[in-house]
């Protein structure tokens, strides 16, 4: 029985069905893609510019395609939809701008004044994996395929699940930009097929974004095979609110970063650290807010099946729950939970869906031990009037990402990643073309 498939969670309708590979059929994948990387990888870093600028150009003029999809398949609204496309393309488009000056070679100053030279080449490594999570179908594979694309990989591409069509759509895409044919191919493969591909000596790499579950058996893999891997994992991120002059805008932003794609996003906010002073008009202002605000369903109805669960357990555990509604199919209301005690799993765990965690503080170094006691390092968000006091807790937290007075403001230049159980290496920015590159160092004397 194939795992992939189309369910459009606002309505539970089964939309579409599709294949896994055969044995035989991911064969001739890996073999196609070992046999077109020397190929791609020897070809002008302009020429592969363009294909990679072409490849952006083309989500823009299918947008309202591509949206339409990841609508149907996980239940983004057009909006939000329309704004991933858009923020893909500009990936694209700023790898393209960029990789012959990120990948330009690297002189080396040789001490005590040495005879000779030294440079750092970055070459392509060879064919990379990417296993992608169905929160940001265009999203996710564009930070990972862009700048491999653009260095020289070849990629193998497993998307999630229940986001079929929308990697198939991309396949088109790379396919009708002029890539290399076999330089980047779609495998809608079985966990266990993944798996193999990964163990597979053609394969140098692998990238994965989703569970920590996830990303523990896929490193464990590769570690018996040595290769490199990246890992996005989950995420339990902080907004601390230490001062404002303006609290109803930053009640605004603190529900916009956590309602973004439903709540359903690694880096959303999802704990609130507000110290005493603000702590009261905060929370009537963001429960107004968050509570009325609108939200789509999540993914399924199994994934607001276990936050309704999550939920429960942490009421159980203690926690006040305040909540306008009951979960309906994948539809899960907006909910807050305040009083949660320490012992709880929702002290520290992640809620992935429209569900916020608000907790009192009595001061700056309390907000940044109750931010830090959480096994996830991702982003973080701080809200201060005081530069000094924001700079001074961004560098306090346990986090891959600090965000001050800012939220939402993601780009195209700006690494993403985290540490601890959040995951290792960094995507986007220059440091994400660093990642699967041979900086092979060259000593000359002549």
């Amino acid at each position: 029985m194939s795992e992939f498939s189309v369910v459009d969670p606002s309505s539970g309708e089964m939309i579409a069905k599709f294949e896994n590979p055969t044995d035989a059929d991911i064969e001739a994948q890996l073999g196609a893609a070992h046999a077109a990387f020397p190929v791609w990888a020897a070809l002008d870093a302009g020429r592969r510019a363009e294909v990679v600028a072409r490849l952006g150009e083309l989500h823009l003029e299918r947008r309202d395609e591509l949206a339409a999809i990841i609508g149907r398949e996980m239940g983004k609204p057009a909006e939000q939809a329309l704004g991933e496309v858009d923020f893909s393309a500009a990936i694209y488009r700023y790898y393209a701008d960029n990789a012959e000056q990120f990948l330009a070679d690297e002189p080396i100053d040789l001490l005590d004044g040495a005879a000779g030279s030294a440079v750092v080449h970055r070459e392509a490594l060879g064919v990379v994996m990417g296993i992608m999570p169905w929160n940001y179908p265009y999203y996710q594979v564009a930070r990972f395929a862009a700048p491999n694309l653009a260095l020289g990989n070849a990629v193998i591409l497993k998307p999630a699940p229940q986001c079929p069509e929308s990697a198939l759509a991309i396949q088109e895409m790379v396919t009708e930009a002029g890539a290399t044919p076999g330089a980047y191919s779609t495998v809608l493969a079985t966990n266990d097929q993944a798996l193999g591909i990964v163990a597979d000596p053609r394969v140098v790499g692998v990238s994965l974004t989703g569970s920590e579950r996830a990303g523990a058996a896929v490193a464990e893999v590769a570690g018996r095979n040595l290769k490199k891997v990246v890992l996005e994992l989950g995420g339990s991120d902080p907004f601390i609110l230490l001062g404002t002059d303006d609290l109803d805008a930053t009640v605004d932003a603190a529900v916009a970063a956590r309602l973004e794609n439903a709540g359903q996003a690694c880096n959303a906010a999802k704990r609130f650290i507000v110290v005493d002073e603000l702590y009261d008009s905060f929370l009537t202002k963001f429960t107004d807010k968050l509570l009325a605000a609108e939200v789509a369903p999540l993914s399924s109805e199994a994934a607001a099946r276990r936050l309704a669960a999550q939920v429960r357990q942490a009421v159980d555990d203690g926690a006040e729950l305040t909540c306008r509604g009951r979960r309906d199919g994948a539809y899960h209301p907006p909910a807050i939970l305040t009083d949660i005690p320490s012992s709880s799993l929702a002290y520290r765990e992640e809620f992935f869906g429209p569900v916020a965690a608000v907790h009192r503080v009595d001061s700056e170094d309390a907000a940044v031990v109750l931010a830090n006691d959480t096994p996830f390092g991702l982003g973080s968000y701080v809200y201060t009037r005081d530069p000094e006091q924001g700079r001074r807790v961004a560098r306090r937290l346990d986090a891959g990402m600090v965000f001050i007075n800012a939220a939402g403001t993601e780009g195209a230049e700006l690494p993403f990643g985290g540490i601890k159980r959040s995951g290792f290496g960094r995507e986007l920015g220059r440091y994400g073309i660093d990642e699967f590159v041979n900086k092979k160092m060259v000593r000359e004397i002549w």
